[in-house]
């Protein structure tokens, strides 16, 4: 069981959530770029690693040459890598708060993953997102039944406006990133890097509240104690840097086209578990996260959000330390997109090196 006292979430806790999660989340695609590796062979002077004989087997061509792997999260159900956390922790769920329902706060990807978990489970759940929230977020959260309540100028306001709707309506709160159930759960990614690429040198995680890395981070350098796993947050929305260096959570107000990344403050399971296991977090501009957009719009032909993007256009940018010869992977945390801001957010990419 997770240890409240040193906030630690065991690597038998996200061994157990895949367990409960076979079969009602996908196992997602590792995706393998040779041009990424080029651009940041051309940015750096490094030469990335081939990833053995896995990364041929995830490659299309297996021509030998260097290549960047992306964790393909935003094709995961409901887009994003949240349903993971949110099947695992509605599943512990007291018969009693079945009953009364659940609460959850959020952008738009935790929301819909724990409308999708309290559907499955038959559970009535209710969702707060801030007035200006995706749209698109919204109606999928309301499509897979959940009540959406739009409220707030900023996602501090909307944090309080759950908490009263929470005593309101006596409904359990199901947090995005600080429940070490939903740590576990995010875990399941860290081990599934680990089966497709047993050989990884390098993770990169884009970080909002920091569920998603801290899960992977539990898995994973227990899987493999010498992989070195970098955070990447947007410069204005950097609640785990500043919880970091505070040593408590710090609240703020976030600002980044990066909406999934826009937590408040970060918490205390998941400020411990980044400093026991993350190396180093890297802040980027909202330039960078356009152009990891843009990149695996053009040559993956993917479409990533700006939070799913973000670690991608740190690696392309230089700003994370490798070494030559590396086996490296991006996870990619999400994909939705309100097509209708696209082309803005896209306007503000880098230019490529």
């Amino acid at each position: 069981m997770p240890d409240a006292t040193t906030h630690d979430v065991a690597l038998a806790d996200i061994e157990a959530a895949a367990r409960l999660l076979r079969g009602q989340v996908r196992v997602t695609p590792m995706l393998a770029s040779r041009t990424a590796a080029t651009m940041v062979a051309r940015r750096t002077g490094i030469r990335l690693g081939t990833g053995g004989a896995a990364g041929r087997a995830v490659a299309a061509v297996d021509d030998g040459q260097p290549r960047l792997f992306v964790k393909a999260e935003h094709l995961q159900v409901t887009g994003s890598f949240k349903p993971r956390g949110a099947i695992n922790r509605v599943a512990t769920l007291t018969p009693d708060e079945r009953r009364r329902g659940v609460i959850a706060v959020s952008a738009g990807n935790h929301a819909m993953a724990v409308a999708l978990a309290a559907a499955r489970a038959g559970v009535a759940a209710t969702v707060v997102m801030h007035a200006a929230a995706s749209p698109t977020k919204a109606a999928a959260a309301a499509g897979y039944g959940a009540e959406v309540v739009l409220y707030g100028a900023h996602v501090g306001e909307t944090f309080e406006r759950m908490h009263e709707l929470e005593a309101e309506r006596g409904l359990t709160f199901l947090h995005p990133f600080d429940d070490p159930l939903v740590i576990a759960g995010q875990g399941t990614v860290g081990l599934e890097i680990a089966d497709q690429l047993p050989e990884v040198d390098v993770v990169v995680v884009g970080i909002g509240g920091g569920g998603l890395i801290s899960g992977i981070a539990s898995a994973l350098k227990r899987r493999r104690q010498a992989v070195r796993i970098y955070g990447v947050e947007p410069e204005h929305s950097n609640a785990v840097t500043l919880g970091l260096a505070a040593g408590r959570p710090v609240s703020i107000q976030p600002v980044s086209m990066a909406d999934g990344l826009g937590a408040p403050f970060a918490g205390e399971w998941t400020i411990a578990i980044v400093q026991r296991f993350v190396e180093q977090i890297v802040l980027v501009d909202e330039p960078t996260i356009a152009a990891g957009m843009v990149f695996a719009l053009e040559r993956m032909k993917q479409l990533l959000e700006p939070a799913g993007a973000a670690a991608l256009g740190a690696v392309l940018s230089g700003a994370i330390p490798l070494h030559e010869g590396e086996t490296v992977c991006v996870v990619a945390s999400g994909g939705n997109v309100d097509l209708a801001r696209l082309p803005a957010m896209l306007a503000v990419a880098a230019p490529p090196p």
